[in-house]
């Protein structure tokens, strides 16, 4: 078996006394390909640096967190499109808006959120969403920029099944599904029997949010494989089956190179 995580933040400083080490546990449990998902300005540097030294494991995603929009935002989102002509990536991400925290920026979490949906759109690259507290406002920018040439992930998906047959309205989006599946309160296994597997792909958002039995831990990737053994039960599949169609899930979303399904 060969398992994607499309959402992990490895470069993370909380990684950086085993990071190496890291890597090769989540290879040696049958990872054999991360996605990183960009933050802000100051986490570009580190996400690039990993990707290049493991160019055929890691893969970059440029974007600009929502939780990063603050007065600057012009100056930051800048910086963020400056790289989009540097390499290549697979993604716009991570990108979206989160009211859990503080509302002040609203209207900034907009602009900036709208104005990377029309990245995605110019660079034909789909989108990571990170939404918090604030779905309506994140279904209203996707229809406004443009449903129908959107497509990307609703990253961390912990929505009501009302959320979730928006989501397949949109036909372009898929659920990332971390450990909150198996926290018990989440309700998010009740949810998902209103999906497939099809409609889902898998992801850790490491060091953040680890399974059951490690919840509260820092998350590490391997811990992964607690979430797909989640979602077969779930949809009553084999481990294996799991694995192969979210792989192929990820694969058909995500622009990886060299990966076969």
């Amino acid at each position: 078996m060969k398992l994607i995580d499309t959402h992990c933040h490895l470069y993370l400083e909380e990684f950086d006394a085993d990071r190496e080490e890291m890597v090769l546990a989540s290879q040696t449990s049958g990872i054999d390909t991360i996605l990183l998902p960009n933050v802000d300005a100051t986490t570009i540097e580190r996400m690039h640096a990993l990707c290049e030294r493991h160019p055929n494991f890691a893969y970059p995603m440029m974007g600009l967190h929502p939780t990063s929009v603050k007065q600057n935002y012009v100056a930051e989102l800048k910086k963020i499109e400056s790289q989009l002509n540097t390499r290549s990536y697979c993604a716009i991400g991570e990108i979206g808006i989160d009211l859990y925290w503080d509302k002040t920026y609203l209207a900034e979490q907009k602009l900036v959120f709208e104005e990377q949906l029309r990245w995605s759109i110019d660079k034909d690259l789909p989108v990571a969403i990170h939404t918090r507290d604030a779905f309506p406002e994140v279904f209203d920018s996707i229809h406004k920029v443009g449903k129908d040439k959107l497509r990307g992930v609703f990253h961390s998906f912990s929505g009501t099944e009302a959320d979730l047959a928006e989501v397949k309205r949109l036909q372009g989006f898929k659920l990332g599904i971390n450990g909150v599946v198996t926290f018990k309160n989440s309700g998010l296994a009740e949810v998902l029997k209103h999906a497939t597997i099809d409609d889902i792909v898998l992801e850790t958002d490491a060091p953040y949010l680890a399974p059951v039995p490690y919840r509260g831990k820092r998350n590490d990737p391997v811990y992964i494989w607690k979430t797909a053994e989640k979602l077969a039960s779930v949809f009553q599949l084999t481990l294996e089956e799991t694995v192969f169609r979210t792989r192929k899930n990820a694969l058909k979303l995500f622009k990886i190179v060299n990966k076969a399904i």
